[in-house]
């Protein structure tokens, strides 16, 4: 890459700029649906991305969870999009950046590669990169970049001065400086060795935790991850989303709900649960961690509306928590 715009106050401004940049309103634009772990400003309708721009989602494969590029394919050539965007919140796998190059050139469409969830597993060498496919990228700069809250936009020469524009003086005013100065600690940080094994840990976690729910029974949405993130369909367990999400909670492990793949549930309570490891990596656990994290979040599951049990687990997460503080606060 030979440009980097680091004002963009997040990744969805972020994402916004590059619509400004690239396309014009009613524009064919394509991304991942939202309810197949794609995000809200790759063209989901109720998003700006959705109402201003006439967008095509693609799916993922219904039996293996994962992007088809065949399929994404045939929608490009038949929609001739303008910019196509890959990339997601709740995708558990790897991105082909290369074979969405190919679809990209073949319709004559800009790629954008949104790695705000993975920036820093791609930095330190456990994700595939994104360049050179994507002549654009945008990212976040906190998530699995371990920085502040802030946004960036990397790009070639050749759209370095229409970005530029769409940032400033197109979506925002005065740049954030604090921000901007805080991400230039968190990248100087990201190319340390430390920053590399914390990123590689993360996999190595995720993967563990992954094979220790697979051991409970879980249900795991693609049947696994390659990356840092889990997306557990918990309605074999005969409870939705929302409430594991909340018992989970008073039993004192952090998730959130989350939609699957072709959900039959309402996104307000889904079927799945999304679970990472870059917290308790940056905590300092390691895999056999993660086999005591899968047996809490099965025996929660199975007493979930026994308010005394999840407190009882709660204590038992505490107490395990304590040999690994949170770096940086002194308990």
């Amino acid at each position: 890459m030979q440009h980097a715009n680091v004002q963009p106050y997040s990744g969805s401004p972020a994402n916004q700029a590059v619509y400004l940049a690239l396309a014009k309103p009613g524009d064919p634009v394509m991304g991942l649906g939202l309810p197949f772990g794609g995000h809200l400003t790759h063209g989901w309708g109720v998003n700006f991305s959705g109402i201003q721009y006439h967008s095509t989602q693609y799916e993922v494969d219904p039996d293996t969870h994962r992007v088809d590029l065949n399929r994404v394919e045939s929608l490009a050539r038949e929609t001739r999009p303008k910019i196509i965007f890959c990339g997601g919140t709740a995708y558990p796998r790897t991105w082909d950046y290369a074979g969405f190059a190919q679809i990209a050139a073949a319709v004559g469409a800009t790629l954008v590669a949104d790695i705000a969830h993975i920036a820093g597993l791609i930095v330190a060498g456990a994700h595939p990169h994104p360049f050179p496919h994507a002549k654009i990228v945008t990212t976040t700069t906190h998530k699995t970049l371990r920085g502040p809250r802030g946004g960036m936009i990397l790009s070639d020469g050749a759209h370095a001065k229409e970005i530029d524009r769409a940032v400033f003086p197109g979506l925002q005013g005065g740049p954030h400086n604090h921000t901007t100065a805080a991400i230039a600690v968190a990248l100087k940080e990201a190319s340390t060795n430390d920053f590399r094994a914390y990123a590689h840990q993360i996999v190595s976690n995720a993967r563990a935790l992954a094979a220790a729910l697979l051991e409970r029974g879980f249900r795991l949405i693609s049947g696994g991850t390659d990356n840092h993130l889990i997306l557990i369909d918990v309605t074999p367990r005969g409870i939705t989303g929302k409430p594991a999400a909340k018992a989970l909670h008073e039993a004192g492990i952090e998730c959130n709900y989350n939609t699957i793949p072709f959900d039959p549930r309402k996104p307000f309570d889904p079927s799945g649960l999304r679970i990472g490891t870059p917290s308790v990596t940056s905590r300092g656990m390691r895999e056999k961690d993660m086999t005591a994290i899968a047996g809490w979040i099965d025996r929660v599951l199975k007493v979930a509306d026994d308010e005394r049990a999840l407190h009882a687990i709660r204590s038992e997460v505490a107490d395990y928590c304590k040999a690994f503080p949170a770096p940086g606060i002194r308990v």
